[in-house]
């Protein structure tokens, strides 16, 4: 499987300057070929195909007066610009053709010079890194890594990158195998909440650091200094990126909370069922802050990658299951359950904490619907009809059962 692996880069003064007319370049390319591409439609001519797209805005284009300054970079950073622009354009076309699974995707935009830049070396652009340990990069020179960890293997490309804070890093692509950890019994439901960030099926209770919320005070105080500075002037630039940096603090440590959950989840479980939650429309409630700032999609993700990695399982049960109004000792289920009520007692005498109670009925759901993924039964099959005026004939074990047999399958899976 591919992986990305992640450094910070200190390029000397000439290095930036370098950077920043290869990210111009680049940035230049995608959108001349965005409007050629707009006028050829708006024309009504046929779709420019990709070659002859090259040709118009990387090709020719180097020979005219306007446009000569492209020869300056390495040609293959021109190129996975354009190839970024195809990328999206195909992206587009399967999602408006059904082919695609997911939100539909919007047609591609012009790149801005502001905020987050970035380019791309293949291996025809003999990308090295030195014995010493620096990157050299065509045109562009040797540039400090800090390295944080080794590569496990030869990378097939790297990309610049420069965020919005203005702090550079290299990211290289990686074929690694997988490395499958020890079998373990345990599983576990996860329940992800606002509360608590986590809350596990063996009654364990995470809490949200809510980094967001922990920095607003200070970015109350930076984004009203950033507001009094005038437009376009040297210090309303300082103030930006002071706002920035200070988001990228909260980003980085929600990373790391998210890499540290998630790798301890994995090591220690085979198996985890997660419900499939429907983020996006929950982020356009008056919960949205709270949502974003939780970052339970990239949570979710970086569960999935290690599951895969290291020989795990993560399991999705359906977003409609009843989780919460459930009791998980009897299989009750309950007429309402709003969000005030945390805790409640069943008519099996069982009291129930909410989020606890909801992460046991994942798992148990989550094990019922892997297993019937695997061949297990769902119903009981139908009983054998005896003919009327013969004697009955024998019916075998298996098809004897009636639907009045208890089946643990089915009762978990329906919602």
């Amino acid at each position: 499987m591919q992986l990305r692996y992640s450094y910070r880069l200190n390029p000397t003064p000439a290095q930036r300057i370098a950077l920043a007319k290869a990210f111009g370049c680049a940035r230049v390319v995608f959108n001349d070929g965005l409007h050629a591409r707009r006028n050829a439609h708006a024309a009504g001519s046929l779709y420019i195909g990709d070659g002859e797209l090259s040709k118009r805005v990387i090709t020719e284009a180097k020979k005219t007066p306007e446009r000569a300054w492209l020869g300056e970079v390495s040609a293959v950073v021109l190129q996975q610009a354009l190839a970024d622009l195809n990328a999206a354009y195909r992206n587009f076309f399967a999602s408006l053709l059904g082919k695609r699974k997911g939100p539909k995707v919007a047609p591609p935009r012009f790149r801005s010079k502001k905020g987050r830049q970035a380019i791309r070396f293949t291996k025809n652009a003999r990308f090295a890194i030195t014995r010493g340990g620096r990157l050299r990069l065509p045109k562009i020179g040797d540039v400090v890594v800090r390295w944080s960890r080794s590569l496990p293997a030869e990378p097939s490309s790297v990309t610049v990158i420069k965020d919005a804070a203005g702090r550079y890093f290299a990211s290289f692509v990686v074929q690694t195998d997988e490395r499958p950890l020890e079998p373990v019994e345990a599983e576990a439901g996860i329940d992800l909440g606002l509360g608590h960030f986590a809350v596990l099926s063996d009654g364990r209770k995470i809490d949200s650091p809510r980094f967001l919320r922990r920095a607003e005070k200070k970015l109350k105080f930076l984004q009203r200094a950033l507001a009094r500075k005038q437009i376009g002037s040297n210090n309303r630039e300082k103030a930006r990126l002071a706002v920035t940096r200070q988001h990228a603090k909260v980003t980085d440590a929600r990373r790391e909370f998210h890499h540290q959950l998630s790798t301890k989840l994995i090591c220690d479980n085979q198996a985890i069922y997660v419900e499939n939650l429907a983020i996006m429309g929950l982020a356009r409630s008056r919960l949205a802050k709270s949502i974003y700032d939780a970052g339970w999609s990239s949570f979710l993700a970086m569960l999935e990658y290690k599951a895969a990695l290291y020989g795990r399982t993560v399991h999705r049960i359906d977003r409609w299951y009843p989780s919460s109004k459930r009791c998980s000792a009897c299989g009750t289920l309950q007429a309402a359950m709003p969000l005030s009520v945390r805790s409640w007692a069943c008519s099996c005498g069982a009291v129930h904490d909410r989020d606890v109670n909801a992460a046991k009925n994942i798992l148990a759901a989550g094990r019922a619907e892997r297993l019937n993924a695997c061949g297990g039964q769902v119903r009981p099959p139908t009983p054998v009809a005896c003919p009327l005026k013969q004697e009955a004939t024998e019916v075998p074990h298996d098809a004897a059962r009636t639907e009045s047999q208890p089946l643990r399958l089915r009762s978990a899976s329906t919602r």
